[in-house]
């Protein structure tokens, strides 16, 4: 079994009958539970609206970067009521981006601190995400007494360790499949023993599917890569993933 760890899969991003469709994929791959994002509060509502009664998806909810400049003291207050749904299992995806916006740091840093500091509070763990800030998202995770998983790691081999030593594990996701990623160098010389799986879809499909909507069918593709890259077989990796999964997430 596989679990696909970081996805987006709302109306925002697909139609209904394509999600049922996508779902249907994914089990055929193997892939039998998901943990789908809710990174505003629009994606939030939506995402509560179509999976009521799906115990197969479990949810991440928080404020994502590129929203800091617009989150209220109110807004806040209502990620707490969301966070209360009994399928929430972290708080994500919430972190920094200087990538397209560097005047606002300040801002940026404010709000993923309020969020750190809500799952202390909670005791949840975290998906980070970090664009050209991984510096500054180190220092900041660092203070906190919070687990979870840097989605879409793609740093050096130093910070793989540093994150791990704290505490967090690696999503990995279609990147590493990419001709010119660094990624598999890393991987190669950790392993998979804090490593979980995600495709961020709609986003980063793997080869050979890149540049097309992805889907959580494609972690299958993923883990293929990770068995030959680790001279593995893929149910071993399966294996390892599912329960890095499981446990930081405590998914039952």
């Amino acid at each position: 079994m596989f679990i696909d760890t970081h996805l987006h899969l709302s109306t925002e991003d697909y139609h209904i009958d394509e999600i049922k469709d996508i779902l249907r994929q994914a089990r055929r791959n193997g892939v039998k539970k998901y943990i789908v994002c809710g990174c505003s509060k629009s994606e939030i509502k939506n995402v509560l609206k179509i999976y009521p009664q799906m115990r197969s998806i479990s949810f991440a909810f928080g404020y994502h970067p590129e929203f800091a400049d617009s989150i209220t003291k109110q807004d806040l207050l209502e990620l707490q009521e969301f966070i209360c749904h009994d399928r929430v299992v972290a708080i994500g995806e919430i972190g920094l981006d200087y990538h397209y916006n560097n005047e606002n740091r300040q801002q940026q840093q404010k709000i993923f601190r309020e969020q750190l500091q809500l799952a202390e509070k909670l005791n949840l763990p975290v998906t980070i995400h970090s664009r050209d800030a991984i510096e500054d998202t180190y220092q900041i995770l660092s203070q906190y007494h919070v687990k979870g998983v840097i989605h879409c790691f793609s740093g050096s081999l130093e910070m793989a360790q540093k994150f791990i030593k704290l505490g967090f594990y690696l999503g990995i996701g279609g990147v590493i499949t990419f001709k010119n990623s660094k990624l598999k160098n890393v991987i190669a010389k950790i392993g998979l023993e804090h490593v979980v799986l995600e495709t961020d879809s709609p986003y980063l499909s793997p080869e050979p599917y890149r540049g097309k909507k992805n889907g959580p069918q494609n972690i299958y593709h993923i883990a293929c890569f990770l068995a030959d890259l680790l001279n593995i077989s893929i149910e071993e990796v399966a294996k390892i993933t599912t329960t890095n999964a499981m446990c930081i997430f405590d998914l039952k």
